[in-house]
């Protein structure tokens, strides 16, 4: 048979990620493919430098090119666009990737755990700081709820760890059911400790999980540190959109570079394979298309996303082929393509 660019993406739509069970065309893993006679030159996107199913990945194509062609020369290279930044966030961090909303209740919480624990499936260094210091959820979310958060000898905070996620939550330092009603600079203070006291380590990605709307957290992160991106979660709710026009309007004046949008709830999966739009349809994409920013992901709703969070683990590692989890952990893989090109339009032009 003879060896063509069409055939060979034929083949490679056989190939599936040991992750996610999707196809590498589907998931737009296909860096690069050149066709030379019976010789096929390709390279693979694996997302974070440490994507764990590298290996088998590469005897996969091998395998599926052979079997397609028979006496093909396959040459497999495999990397990730994710370069060292020019500068770090903080000390060790590579990227620090910010998830906020307009208002509450959409879920933003639980994206945000899921982006981390996706990250961390892809083999890389993730860390999660609960920021969200009036509603702070992350400790349930990743099963360290109760425990005590301490110190090391130099006084430095140490992260709980649990699902491959260094966890850090204002929820772990005050009582149980203890509300807080800190403002301006005891709320400025206790974010300045948390991000430049905790013994973060080497890390790919921190994700921090701020407070709903425009407050400010937000203000004070903005100050603090070099923020690599935003992710805003949003409902497809026309309610929903007009708070996160707001948020987006603030991350603009601050200067917050905005990665995308995940629509959170965007429909319901019925048994017989279609979507109930309970809460509306497409406002996120129209929306996002208007301000002409990537639409990451559309999660839709299943009991399962709620449950794995009252529970203690990311729905993303409790139940990877749900359909929530399946999207979840591509809209992880695409902010990291976002984080990974612009770190690469940073560096310095030779």
């Amino acid at each position: 048979m003879e060896v063509t660019r069409e055939r060979v993406l034929e083949a490679l739509r056989e190939v599936a990620d040991p992750g996610l069970g999707l196809d590498l065309v589907a998931l737009d893993m296909l860096e690069s493919l050149d066709v030379a006679g019976r010789s096929v030159r390709l390279k693979l996107d694996l997302v974070t430098p440490a994507y764990p199913h590298r290996g088998r990945l590469e005897e996969d194509v091998r395998g599926a090119l052979t079997r397609a062609f028979g006496d093909v020369e396959v040459q497999v290279e495999a990397g990730s666009r994710l370069p060292t930044p020019v500068k770090e966030p903080l000390p060790g961090v590579k990227a620090l990737i910010a998830v906020g909303s307009g208002k509450g209740g959409v879920g933003k919480s639980t994206v945000a755990a899921n982006l981390a624990a996706a990250l961390a499936l892809e083999g890389a260094a993730v860390g999660m700081l609960d920021a969200d210091i009036y509603g702070p959820s992350q400790s349930k979310m990743f099963g360290v709820e109760g425990r005590r958060l301490m110190a090391d000898d130099e006084k430095r905070i140490l992260p709980l760890r649990n699902h491959d996620v260094k966890v850090i939550s204002i929820a772990n330092l005050v009582e149980d059911g203890q509300a807080l009603t800190w403002r301006g600079p005891i709320l400025h203070g206790t974010l300045t400790q948390l991000l430049n006291q905790t013994t973060w380590g080497d890390l790919d990605y921190l994700i921090i999980d701020l407070p709903p709307g425009t407050g400010d957290v937000q203000l004070s992160l903005s100050q603090l540190v070099s923020v690599t991106g935003l992710v805003m979660v949003t409902t497809p709710q026309d309610m929903a959109l007009v708070d996160v026009r707001r948020a987006y309007t603030m991350a603009r004046k601050t200067h917050l570079p905005v990665l995308g949008v995940i629509e959170n709830m965007s429909y319901y999966p019925l048994p017989d394979g279609t979507r109930d739009h309970i809460f509306g349809e497409g406002g996120a994409q129209r929306w996002a298309e208007e301000e002409q920013l990537p639409l990451l992901g559309q999660v839709p709703v299943t009991r399962a996303l709620r449950e794995s969070g009252d529970g203690g683990t990311p729905l993303v590692v409790l139940d990877p082929g749900n359909p929530s989890a399946v999207e979840l952990r591509l809209a992880a893989r695409r902010i990291a393509r976002q984080v990974g090109s612009q770190a690469l339009s940073s560096l310095p032009m030779a």
